[in-house]
């Protein structure tokens, strides 16, 4: 597969890329840098184009410049509102229209790395809570709401409800259900499923965690049984930003301190280590119900992401992982009660959830949406166990596609689509 270098060297009109190529050459180390002054210089003389203003708020948002990233992300929305990246096999058969909106890159579902390899186009379609009409989004088979929810969003979900009621094209991830996907109601929702932890994440104010530190406010009285340690994060934190665990009352002062927002998750902090004091995060995609494995992460920390979790350097943590992910089936074998009773309460075509199993055996849920990153590009030097398990989950993911176009609605598309609907100059490379 072509390098980043090669893609921006392209003497064409740039083309818009996703986040798979930049997130493809962070993993192998690639200089993002590099990459990002050349669109930066290419910009110079091609300041207005959408496609080039795109890749740089990727670029940028890869590199942790989010206010940046966000700045070339609104000009080249104020210029088009819709980006495609066509099939990498073509002629494309299926084309999948996702709507999007602005925001960050954990604002919207990847679907690109999910997509990688496949005879499926994706266009990508930016909306926002001032839509009237989406008459204006280009021709599609199938129908995909990428949108996370959140307080900002959740407007535009009720308005994209409305309007996709009676879609002529099928609808995945309907949005009316994507609100099931927050902390709050996907916790309360969860609840009472054998063999599934879900704590339960409450909703409180500065003012309240003020009043549990000055001890006028007790975490009985928010919820019976309610102790410490406890987990503590700001409404909306994502990959742990700002993620605290508070072992006692006296930490709310420090914390308190330290952080300064307004709204928070409050929650149980249940322990899920071994006897050796390790801790495993399991990352695993519902994909029409069905479990596929992501990754499962191996750490001494109980506050694990897959990137700082030493799995890159050391040898023993991905042998473990190896063998957890060859033998996966006995952890859906495990754990079919829970996994079944999600899928079914969710509702959603489309789930990623991070989890873990208690010492008693239970399923641990963390988290569950449909925008953490799914995908097969690790460095098959250092982990040759992992990318032919995600593409079996990229497959499952197509071959949903499929059906849903041949029989949830009893139509097939006029004819394949082919290439003079894709739009722009360039190609996505292949393998």
């Amino acid at each position: 597969m072509n390098d980043m270098d090669t893609v921006l060297n392209d003497q064409e009109a740039p083309h818009y890329l996703g986040l798979a190529p930049f997130l493809r050459a962070s993993i192998a180390g690639q200089d993002l840098r590099s990459v990002t002054k050349q669109m930066l210089q290419r910009l110079a003389v091609d300041g207005f184009n959408p496609q080039l203003l795109m890749n740089l708020s990727i670029a940028m948002q890869c590199l942790n410049d989010m206010a940046l990233g966000l700045a070339f992300q609104s000009a080249a929305l104020a210029i088009v509102q819709t980006f495609t990246l066509p099939a990498w096999v073509q002629p494309a058969r299926i084309r999948l229209l996702m709507l999007a909106t602005h925001g960050g890159l954990q604002a919207n579902t990847p679907l690109d790395c999910l997509l990688e390899g496949s005879d499926v186009a994706l266009t990508v379609h930016f909306v926002n809570a001032s839509l009237d009409t989406l008459a204006d989004v280009p021709e599609h088979d199938l129908l995909f709401v990428g949108i996370a929810e959140s307080d900002a969003n959740r407007g535009l979900l009720a308005a994209l409800g409305r309007q996709l009621q009676a879609w002529p094209r099928p609808v995945l991830n309907a949005p009316e259900h994507l609100v099931a996907t927050g902390r709050d109601v996907a916790s309360q929702l969860l609840q009472g499923i054998p063999g599934l932890v879900v704590p339960i994440n409450h909703r409180l104010t500065r003012t309240q965690l003020l009043a549990l530190a000055a001890g006028s406010n007790t975490l009985s009285q928010i919820a019976p049984g309610l102790a410490y340690p406890v987990i503590v994060r700001p409404l909306g934190s994502q990959a742990g930003t700002d993620l605290c665990k508070l072992d006692k009352v006296e930490d709310l002062d420090d914390y308190l301190a330290k952080v300064r927002e307004e709204d928070f998750f409050l929650a149980q902090f249940v322990e899920y280590s071994d006897l050796r004091g390790r801790f495993r995060k399991i990352r695993v995609a519902l994909i029409d119900g069905e479990p596929f494995v992501g990754h499962m992460a191996v750490s001494s920390d109980w506050m694990i992401h897959y990137v700082n979790a030493g799995m890159y350097e050391d040898r023993d943590k991905r042998r473990e992982e190896a063998r957890f992910m060859d033998g996966f089936a006995d952890f859906v074998h495990r754990h079919k009660v829970a996994l079944n009773a999600i899928s079914e309460r969710m509702k959603l075509e489309y789930l990623v959830m991070d989890c873990a199993e208690t010492p008693g055996g239970d399923l641990l849920l963390f988290e569950i949406d449909h925008v953490g990153v799914v995908h097969a590009m690790d460095v098959e030097t250092l982990f040759p166990y992992k990318n032919a398990h995600i593409q079996k989950a990229q497959a499952a993911f197509r071959e949903m596609l499929s059906r849903r176009m041949q029989g949830l609605h009893g139509w097939l598309p006029a004819k394949p689509a082919t290439g003079s609907w894709q739009g722009g100059s360039g190609s996505v490379p292949g393998c």
